[in-house]
Formats: structure tokens, C-alpha cells, sequence
């Protein structure tokens, strides 16, 4: 009896091996298919930039940059929307986040417009402007889109939404004030600069209007 048992269990051991011996290849081909198939479906890009780069521009900047604005915005863009909208219209939403950086241009400054008198310094700052208003585009996002049954999806929609969030991030710091921030920062800036150089009153003169 005991040599019966023996070999009931000897001949499934065996039995068992051998299942896993032919079927271990099998579930790692499975398994390399399944991989295989995971990456056709989701597949990673390959970015390959030229090699070779143009240089068109080279130019010295004095630039006094005063304040930075963080801005968030959602866009709408969409197209062939209306009645056929289900059909065959294209809509996303992106989220947009920017940057955007004011200050001075102080290679504008010219000797004339700076002088003493009774003592005091006397500065005509160039008027602020915006130096930077770009996207950030590893936190810009789309949030959602939606195609009609018939829509491929404009290819164009999302450069052209980034494109506007872009614009609106500019005037969204322009409405808000930036320039005129910009202007407050130069000038407290400048003071402390001017004073330690030596000049105890430091007046900023209105720059002249631009007919």
C-alpha cells in the first residue's frame, strides 16, 4: 500500500514538472505579447531633434525684470459646434498655466536722463513693459475633449487654444495691474542702488508721452 501512495505521488510530482516545463515558455511568450501588444496600443514618442542648430540672433540685454506673475486659465476652443455638434464637432478644454515677467528695459537709459539738481538725482526710467508671457507647458494640460461620430478631430485645435491662452495669460497680468507694479519694484530697487552709491535723494521723473 505504502509503495502504491509512493507512487501516486512520484507520477504527479512528475506529472506537474513536466506541465511546468512545457508550459512555462508558453507564459512567457504570452507574457512578451501581452507587453508587445501594451505598447502598440499606448506607445511611448521617440523625440529625435536635429543635430543641426541655427543661430539667427545674438543680442546684449540690460533688462531689470521687477516682478513675476503665475497665471491660470481655462480655454474653450472648439469647432462646427451647433445643431451637427454630435455629429461632426470638435471641442477641448485646456488648462493654462503661464508665466509672465515685467520690468525695465535699461538699455534705454540714456545720459540724459539722468542729472543732478540741488542735490538730488533726478532718473527718467524707460516706461515698464512685458518681457516674457509663455505657457508652461509641463503643467498645461487638456482637460477634456469631445469629438462628433464623424470628427477625426481638428489637428489644429490645441496649438490654436494654447495660442489664445497665451494672449489671455498677457492681458489677464495687464488688467490686473503688472506694468504698474513693475514700475514700483524699479523704483525701489534702483533707490536703494543709488543711495548706497551715494546719492541721498533719488527723484524718478514721468518718462515723456511717445506721440
Amino acid at each position: 500500500m505504502v509503495l502504491v501512495v509512493a507512487a501516486t505521488v512520484w507520477f504527479l510530482v512528475s506529472v506537474r514538472s513536466n506541465l511546468e516545463a512545457t508550459l512555462g515558455p508558453l507564459n512567457h511568450t504570452n507574457s512578451e505579447v501581452g507587453t508587445q501588444l501594451s505598447e502598440l496600443i499606448h506607445p511611448t514618442p521617440t523625440v529625435l531633434p536635429d543635430p543641426v542648430t541655427i543661430i539667427h540672433e545674438v543680442r546684449a540685454l540690460a533688462r531689470l525684470e521687477t516682478i513675476q506673475y503665475t497665471v491660470e486659465k481655462v480655454i474653450t476652443a472648439e469647432v462646427n459646434q451647433g445643431v451637427l455638434g454630435p455629429l461632426f464637432g470638435d471641442r477641448l478644454l485646456l488648462v493654462a498655466h503661464g508665466t509672465v515677467i515685467a520690468g525695465i528695459d535699461m538699455q534705454q537709459l540714456g545720459t540724459a536722463d539722468m542729472y543732478l539738481q540741488d542735490g538730488a538725482l533726478n532718473v527718467r526710467l524707460p516706461p515698464p513693459e512685458i518681457f516674457v508671457a509663455t505657457l508652461d507647458n509641463q503643467k498645461s494640460y487638456v482637460y477634456d475633449r469631445q469629438t462628433g461620430v464623424f470628427s477625426h478631430g481638428d489637428p489644429n485645435l490645441e496649438t490654436a487654444a494654447r495660442q489664445v491662452a497665451e494672449q489671455q495669460i498677457r492681458q489677464a497680468a495687464l488688467d490686473d495691474g503688472i506694468l504698474a507694479l513693475a514700475q514700483q519694484n524699479a523704483e525701489s530697487y534702483l533707490t536703494r542702488l543709488f543711495q548706497a552709491l551715494g546719492y541721498p535723494e533719488v527723484i524718478f521723473i514721468e518718462p515723456t508721452p511717445t506721440p
